[in-house]
């Protein structure tokens, strides 16, 4: 059995759009960048570098061939940490070509959404993220699921439209 393509291998592979939606209010608290943050360290520009940070790299890269990739963020307001922290460093997401939008959650209530963040690469698979209760990855494999089942990624798609559709952009979202 081979091994399963990466996150980036399916990003680079994607034809016309890549769309991600994050429905948690923290994530890998135990990442080096999010705790420099918490003891203050702000503005670093290494968040901003693409040479030092590979996913701005990645982005660039999809998107100069042509590539929509969009992200949706659910998230309770008033925010946590995290998402403040998340928020000070997704302008770069943006100056890398990836679209950004916010949605508070107590917009989403009517909403019809599956049960993990996921990825859904040209409107035909999915992959779905799953993490601790405290925001971190699970040892593989448990960390991810693919799919192709056409129901799953029609609902995957529909849930992120709608999201989208409610959503703040990046630049107008005030955190709360």
């Amino acid at each position: 059995m081979g091994l399963e393509p990466t996150l980036e291998d399916r990003l680079r592979a994607c034809k016309r759009s890549a769309l991600h939606l994050e429905m948690r209010d923290g994530y890998m608290q135990s990442d080096p960048a999010f705790v420099a943050w918490q003891n203050g360290v702000r503005g670093d520009p290494a968040r901003d570098d693409p040479d030092m940070r590979p996913w701005l790299r990645l982005i660039s890269d999809v998107t100069a061939k042509g590539v929509e990739v969009r992200r949706a963020r659910i998230v309770s307001e008033p925010v946590s940490d995290y998402i403040r922290f998340e928020h000070e460093s997704t302008a770069a997401n943006v100056s890398a070509g990836e679209q950004v939008r916010w949605l508070p959650r107590r917009r989403a209530s009517a909403l019809t959404l599956p049960g993990n963040d996921f990825w859904l690469f040209d409107d035909s698979s999915v992959l779905f993220y799953f993490f601790t209760g405290d925001g971190e990855v699970p040892d593989a494999p448990d960390d991810e699921e693919f799919t192709q089942d056409p129901e799953i990624v029609k609902l995957c798609l529909s849930a992120f439209e709608a999201v989208w559709d409610l959503g703040a952009d990046h630049s107008e979202y005030v955190l709360r």
